[in-house]
């Protein structure tokens, strides 16, 4: 199956879903699969990620 299609399937059952512990997993997966990829970076880039994260919020970024 397309990866575009199977997203937009997995969107259509989420919108329609009224289970909230459904909800609550499918996030925590997410969550879980972020962490993994934290993980992953070295200290030095997870620095930089995060001067990036403070450049973002005190307004300092430039615009391409």
């Amino acid at each position: 199956m397309d990866l575009n299609v199977e997203k937009l399937e997995l969107i259509k059952k989420i919108v329609k879903t009224k289970d909230v512990n459904l909800l609550k997993k499918i996030r925590a997966v997410f969550e879980d699969k972020e962490k993994e990829v934290w993980e992953e970076l070295t200290p030095e880039q997870q620095e930089e990620i995060n001067i990036g994260i403070q450049n973002e919020n005190r307004g300092d970024v430039v615009d391409f």
